[in-house]
């Protein structure tokens, strides 16, 4: 019997506004790290800048890259590592999980401080039921395996977009889904309350302002009249918060109210398409440096007063490879250079940097492409692993591989990531740009966005 069909409402209430009360978690600040670019900075570059030029004091990635966690060595800044979607199936074998800890953490466990292992990302999202289903023990898998090899501070985790709940408004009454409640999140909230791990979610009022009724002031923390919830009787004046308070809502619903909750991403892109009327530099400043406030404060939430939040900005950089709208590749704070995009109150000196004027469009080789020219690249989150296996399995093919050898015009970034890229597409356009060509055991996505830079044309 679950905790909301136990109790009356107003009971259930009272334990909303108190529970606060027992979590002893602190404000942090810390930024997603995301790397699908071919202009960035080498990771021990970005590991300086974060520790001596901003506030940040941990870092998320989206998967185990072995020279990212090398670079963070011995900084004292945490780093959180996800397990690719695709491998949740694989781990729910101890022998599995075992091994991927040993092949991902032990190597640089304790020297980086290594605080979530992600296990997934919105598996919810992508309604691979293969990976819903397998999720949880996956989890626990690699939780055992972490203890086997004797270690004891790092937390498994998943994280979850916020298409998780049934369609209420009002925060108080938010529940999560109907097919997912019982099935999925109460083993999941069970298996975080044991072992003191927390519900991670990204919560963004840019992917819900139509959810809202486009009340853009109230997205971007801007004066507004508000939402009142007459149920709880509490006022809201962000989005931010009202969805931080439907989690807290739905999880005590099932009698899991006491496991802390992580903003694992959340942030607003500063540039977008000429249809996209939200997405520029002034939204983009509001929301970023109202929220760092926010989580800095410790003022909490209506139903969650004085509660300290850790949570990660999305992104760090713009990211120039990524897939999609215009502004799918500007959601970070700042340029490949270090330079801001604006200045949203995390650099360490604390001094203001001049708003610049919003940037406009401008063509590319990226958008300049010939009419129908496609190209075939890695999907985001594939391991390192699996890249490799799509380069050698490319390359011993008959592609031309030539050009990623030693001293080639595609030889750097020497990343796994980039070489499987150049393989990969080669291996596509020499088989005609047939769709069978672009799978690589489901790796592989077409784009049309031109991958080449500088002297590595694709």
């Amino acid at each position: 019997m679950t905790l909301f069909t136990t109790l009356s409402f107003h009971h259930l209430f009272l334990l909303l506004t108190t529970l606060f009360h027992l979590f002893s978690s602190t404000a942090a600040l810390g930024v997603n790290y995301g790397m699908i670019a071919d202009n960035l900075p080498s990771p021990p570059e970005v590991a300086n800048f974060i520790k001596t030029q901003t506030i940040f004091d941990s870092v998320k990635i989206f998967d185990t890259n072995p020279d990212v966690l090398r670079a963070f060595a011995n900084t004292n800044i945490s780093v959180s590592v996800t397990v690719a979607n695709g491998e949740i199936p694989s781990l729910t074998n101890g022998r599995a999980a075992r091994r991927w800890v040993n092949n991902h953490i032990r190597p640089f466990h304790p020297q980086t401080k290594i605080k979530y292992i992600i296990v997934g990302n919105e598996v919810l999202l992508f309604n691979n039921q293969d990976e819903i289903n397998n999720l949880v023990p996956a989890m626990r898998s690699l939780h055992h395996a972490l203890r086997k090899a004797g270690i004891q501070d790092i937390k498994v985790t998943t994280a979850h977009a916020l298409n998780i709940f049934n369609g209420v408004t009002l925060p108080s009454l938010a529940r999560f889904r109907n097919d997912y409640a019982k099935s999925f999140f109460a083993p999941l909230l069970l298996f975080h309350r044991k072992t003191k791990s927390p519900f991670m979610v990204n919560p963004y009022p840019y992917f819900e302002l139509n959810a809202m009724g486009n009340k853009l002031d109230y997205a971007l923390f801007k004066r507004n009249p508000g939402l009142f919830d007459k149920h709880s009787g509490k006022t809201y004046t962000n989005a931010f918060d009202s969805l931080l308070d439907k989690t807290f809502s739905a999880m005590s619903a099932i009698g899991c109210g006491d496991v802390e909750i992580v903003i694992g991403e959340t942030g607003w892109p500063s540039l977008g398409d000429g249809g996209n009327l939200v997405a520029n530099l002034d939204n983009a400043f509001s929301y970023n440096g109202n929220l760092v406030k926010e989580i800095l404060s410790g003022n909490g939430t209506p139903l969650m007063p004085n509660r300290r939040f850790e949570a990660y900005i999305f992104a760090l950089f713009n990211e120039n490879q990524k897939p999609g709208p215009l502004a799918e590749k500007n959601w970070g704070l700042f340029r490949s250079d270090f330079t801001p995009v604006y200045n949203a109150g995390v650099l360490r000196n604390g001094q203001p940097v001049p708003r610049p004027m919003q940037p406009q469009p401008t063509p590319s080789l990226a958008t300049s492409v010939p009419s129908g020219k496609k190209f075939c690249v890695p999907k985001p989150g594939v391991t390192d692993a699996q890249l490799q296996s799509n380069l050698d399995y490319a390359c011993s093919q008959g592609t031309n591989c030539s050009p990623i050898q030693p001293g080639g015009p595609c030889a750097e970034p020497a990343t796994a990531r980039s070489r499987a890229t150049f393989a990969m597409n080669s291996y596509y356009q020499s088989h005609g740009q047939v769709d069978s060509a672009c799978d690589f055991s489901g790796t592989a996505q077409i784009t049309t966005i031109n991958p080449s830079y500088g002297n590595c044309r694709y």
